[in-house]
């Protein structure tokens, strides 16, 4: 998880160099409005200055005698758009290259597939989803058919915050050994009978949200096309059968204690799926102590 928890900081040049008096004295004059706060930070107009001028969308705000003709500064936009991208997509590649081997051979990468890749990533700047990309093209071209061009349009849409809700999402989760299908235990329970119907410890459910995990980042996962907000449960299992699980790169044995006992979980999308893949693992060690505390009436939870 080294990687989705480097900071999350865009380059930002801020200048001293005036673009237009009359913005320069408004600033002050709410500067010694504001004489009484203590300054932590740069203004947001000031901020939406430096962003103008670092995307070439300042011309309009010099005087009329200054300005350059229309045409100029959208060939200049243009001109400068362009190197911005290639100075991304090369950083990608530089990154990405560390990530493939020089020795094992794969299948002919999909030129089609790295076309789309470009278009996507091209405008990604911030250094650690860079390095994000950069793993996803690896991925790809070692074992082509690994990220599909789906998953690269919602990845795309995708936030540094988002992206750090997969890892949290990942930390929590389960594989199975075929590593088909990711899951989150969310609980367990033993079907009602004549015997059990009244008992208090019949269910029990596991609270996400003690370990960072709150129900309404699971809708942001789910509208993001991450993990289904349906809680899907398992078939009732016999007293003594077991689920064989991979937590977190640790082996994990759940044995039901008892007839009729139910597993339920959240289950990742193939999307999410696919860019868990991206997550280094990262195990939880208070979530899996609790995990064993909390389903200990229908389940035993033994690693290794």
């Amino acid at each position: 998880m080294k990687d989705i928890n480097e900071p999350s900081t865009v380059p930002l040049v801020i200048t001293d160099e005036p673009i237009n008096n009359e913005v320069i004295k408004t600033t002050t004059s709410s500067s010694k409005n504001g004489g009484n706060k203590k300054n932590t930070g740069v203004s947001s107009q000031m901020q939406l200055l430096a962003l103008a001028k670092n995307f070439v969308l300042d011309g309009g705000l010099a005087s009329l005698e200054k300005q350059m003709p229309l045409e100029e500064r959208t060939q200049k936009r243009a001109r400068v758009s362009a190197l911005r991208k290639q100075e991304n997509l090369e950083a990608i590649i530089k990154r990405s290259i560390n990530y493939c081997s020089a020795t094992e051979f794969a299948n002919k990468a999909d030129a089609d597939w790295f076309s789309t890749f470009t278009e996507l990533a091209e405008d990604v700047s911030n250094t650690t989803m860079q390095n994000l990309w950069a793993k996803i093209l690896a991925g790809e071209i070692s074992q082509p058919g690994s990220f599909s061009t789906k998953t690269l349009k919602i990845f795309r849409a995708m936030s540094i915050t988002e992206a750090k809700l997969l890892a949290k999402a990942c930390s929590l989760a389960v594989t199975e050994p075929a590593k088909r299908n990711i899951r989150i235990i969310s609980g367990a329970y033993q079907t009602p009978s004549l015997f059990n119907f009244f008992s208090k410890n019949r269910e029990q459910n596991i609270p996400f949200s003690q370990f960072s995990l709150s129900y309404a980042d699971l809708l942001i996962l789910a509208d993001n096309h991450l993990v289904f907000i349906q809680e899907t449960e398992s078939t009732p299992m016999d007293k003594s059968e077991v689920f064989t699980f991979n937590f977190n790169g640790r082996p994990l044995t759940l044995v039901a204690k008892k007839s009729s006992c139910v597993l339920k979980f959240y289950k990742f999308t193939p999307v999410g799926s696919e860019l868990a893949r991206l997550i280094s693992d990262n195990v939880d060690d208070a979530y899996l102590q609790h995990l064993k505390s909390a389903i200990n009436e229908s389940f035993s939870v033994v690693e290794g």
